[in-house]
């Protein structure tokens, strides 16, 4: 089962803690913004135009270890190709990248206590303090609360996944959707999807996963945690869905 949300001063496991923390953002990859230089000049050109740099032995400034050195001409074009070369490796995470890493976790279980290892990191998190800070309650509170969300969380901030935020509170995790623009009813894989086994709007959201793919039968297949007490990858019916959270991700 798939118990419903709760907040942090909830002791009860029966309360289901989802939802990401309103406003915080795991930080994704930072954005590097790159100024491609002109072609460099032609020896022949370089010649022509300036004198010649006559190479020097390269001394650190004072208090700084830094050479003070003039460059050849031509050296800042040299530079900026790595830069662009460098910007290549840093590939940000892409929803194929954090459905490999959900799927992964699947058969992982909770304890005897009711919890889990996605309990345990998230009390490590700011998430934890923004959210008993904002619900009531104690870090601590999260030990053995359900743990959908938590896992959710786990899976964007391990991967640096930007616009998908941290929370163990499903309602919150929601609203923090609608008010970054990034909600919506299309069961994109990827995104963060969100059930009302009762139906109801957003503060009567139960549950929480992550969509694998849309069946285009009335039903999508997702990935999950805390759903029979661990990480499973479900079949679900849309009529039970609240709506979609889109993360940031880049275009493929």
């Amino acid at each position: 089962m798939s118990p419903r949300h709760a907040k942090p001063r909830f002791t009860s496991k029966k309360k289901c803690l989802t939802g990401l923390i309103a406003g915080a953002v795991t930080a994704g990859a930072a954005a590097t913004t790159v100024v491609t230089a002109g072609p460099a000049l032609s020896a022949q050109a370089s010649t022509v135009s300036r004198p010649a740099v006559h190479q020097v032995a390269q001394k650190p400034a004072p208090g700084t270890g830094k050479a003070k050195h003039a460059r050849p001409a031509g050296d800042d074009a040299h530079l900026n190709v790595h830069t662009v070369a460098e910007q290549k490796q840093k590939k940000l995470p892409t929803a194929a990248d954090v459905l490999k890493l959900a799927e992964s976790q699947v058969g992982t279980t909770e304890n005897a206590t009711g919890g889990s290892k996605f309990n345990q990191w998230f009390m490590t998190t700011p998430y934890a303090k923004a959210g008993a800070a904002r619900d009531g309650g104690s870090v601590s509170d999260y030990a053995n609360a359900s743990w959908c969300d938590m896992f959710v969380t786990w899976v964007g901030d391990t991967l640096g996944v930007k616009g998908m935020g941290g929370d163990a509170f499903t309602p919150s995790h929601a609203k923090w959707f609608i008010s970054q623009g990034r909600w919506g009813s299309v069961p994109k894989p990827g995104a963060v999807v969100f059930f009302s086994w009762s139906g109801g709007g957003v503060d009567n959201i139960d549950h929480v996963g992550l969509v694998v793919k849309d069946n285009h039968d009335g039903t999508i297949q997702t990935v999950e945690g805390n759903t029979d007490d661990a990480v499973k990858v479900r079949t679900r019916n849309t009529s039970t869905v609240v709506g979609y959270g889109y993360p940031d991700y880049p275009q493929q």
